[in-house]
């Protein structure tokens, strides 16, 4: 079993000494750079790079750069994505997110852990576990996503937020560690006015 494969299975794995591994990071990092020397407003060829760059893109993505990413291939967006500028993608183990997923500014959602016996760090092992991310998810400003963590469907992580458990589903949490406030209810959905066109027109009579 070569690196790669161990980084696939969840062993430790070297990181640093592989070339081949090394050679997939510095590919993808050209192709990052690539991406973020576009004009903001040259969107056909940011999606061109996007497409190159992710393992699988769904339709109406939207990425503000700068963004980055270790190997990109391990890495799946739904439809309607949208993320603000400044997200950072660790994916040595798979990152997947569904569909309507938006995402604030200077994110990090990482895969890669570090073993805490201090020999096996110096010889460059890692491990990396998986990230999910359900549908309708919102991930605040400044939210950072560790190793093996899945957040459910619908749910909502406040800005600045460390999640290091994983998060259930239709529930708004934050904090360091990030943990669950309280569920979102009905009662959400008219806590912002929505405007009807006529309405103040039938109100004024």
């Amino acid at each position: 079993m070569d690196e790669w494969e161990k980084r696939g299975a969840g062993y430790l794995y070297n990181a640093v000494l592989d070339q081949e591994i090394v050679d997939k990071r510095l590919a993808c990092a050209d192709l990052c750079f690539a991406l973020n020397s576009c004009r903001p407003s040259d969107i056909p060829k940011q999606q061109g790079f996007l497409k190159q760059i992710l393992g699988r893109i769904g339709g109406y993505v939207v990425i503000r750069l700068p963004f980055w990413c270790d190997y990109g291939c391990n890495i799946s967006l739904g439809d309607h994505f949208f993320s603000r500028g400044n997200l950072m993608i660790l994916d040595a183990a798979p990152v997947t997110f569904g569909s309507h997923v938006f995402v604030g500014p200077n994110c990090v959602f990482t895969t890669a852990g570090h073993p805490i016996d201090r020999i096996h760090r110096e010889q460059g092992l890692e491990v990396a576990r998986p990230i999910t991310v359900g549908n309708s998810v919102w991930i605040g400003a400044s939210v950072t996503v560790l190793p093996g963590v899945e957040i459910g469907d619908a749910s909502i992580i406040g800005a600045g937020s460390v999640v290091t458990k994983s998060i259930p589903a239709g529930v708004i949490a934050f904090g360091n560690p990030c943990r669950v406030v309280r569920r979102i209810t009905e009662a959400d959905r008219n806590r912002y006015p929505v405007y009807v066109p006529g309405a103040e027109a039938g109100g004024a009579g």
